[in-house]
């Protein structure tokens, strides 16, 4: 089982093994997002998200003779790397918290590759907020607790829109309206920057679409989730101003 980035070890929850442990909520969960200048960011996020964070793309996949390479949505929270422009003194600054982050130390995880369906919560056993001593439990007479039918169903929400934000980006890439993208910035110490490795909306392409295209982009709310990703890239310009140095 691989771990995605925020997260030290996922190990499958199992009613015996951890029949006593609980999540002490109150450890702060923000620090742990101290080294991610990007997070996955689901469809469904992009009305609250593009208002404080560019939204770009990146390929999630190799390229293949037979398909053409799988793309998802991240929300930029640095432009250097390893570096969080909204985490300040252990604290969360962005007014939306991406669901990616919400979702920690929880996780759902597939166990075994050759069943479509063998996919089970899973939670960070590195984290310190998990003990057996104080905080809220996971199961009860040998149940999941309402607090983990809770987390659970947050989880599965997550996944549901993470797919849909799948198929979407597919849509994207097949009508090739993703392209390489280049951000260029002068710190406010003169220090001049450059990222790369992300993609965005090519605009030529996206103006010579047919209209059959466009209304296919309509139906779908591609249109509205398009202008979208356009308008968080000027918040580029206010995570460049955001280093002092």
């Amino acid at each position: 089982m691989s771990n995605p980035p925020m997260y030290g070890e996922l190990l499958p929850l199992d009613r015996e093994v951890h029949k006593n442990l609980k999540l002490d909520t109150t450890v702060p969960v923000a620090p742990q997002t101290a080294t991610q200048n990007s997070v996955f960011l689901a469809a469904v996020e992009f009305g609250d998200a593009c208002k404080e964070y560019p939204i770009v793309f990146v390929r999630a996949g190799a390229a293949t003779p037979e398909a053409k390479p799988e793309v998802a949505p991240l929300a930029v929270l640095g432009l250097r790397p390893g570096s969080n422009l909204f985490l300040k003194d252990g604290q969360w600054t962005g007014t939306y918290v991406p669901a990616y982050i919400r979702r920690y130390p929880f996780a759902m995880a597939r166990l075994d590759a050759g069943e479509p369906n063998s996919v089970a919560v899973c939670f960070d056993h590195q984290w310190a907020g998990f003990g057996e001593d104080k905080g809220e439990a996971l199961f009860k007479d040998g149940e999941p607790t309402e607090f983990l039918q809770n987390a659970r169903s947050f989880l599965e929400n997550f996944e549901q829109e993470a797919e849909r934000t799948r198929l979407i980006c597919n849509l994207l890439v097949e009508l090739e309206l993703l392209q390489d993208m280049r951000f260029e910035a002068t710190l406010p110490n003169g220090e001049k920057i450059d990222v790369e490795g992300f993609l965005a909306l090519d605009e030529k392409k996206y103006a010579e679409l047919p209209d059959d295209k466009i209304l296919h982009l309509q139906r779908n709310g591609l249109i509205a989730l398009i202008e979208m990703h356009r308008l968080s890239l000027g918040n580029m310009n206010r995570l460049a101003n955001k280093y002092i140095g």
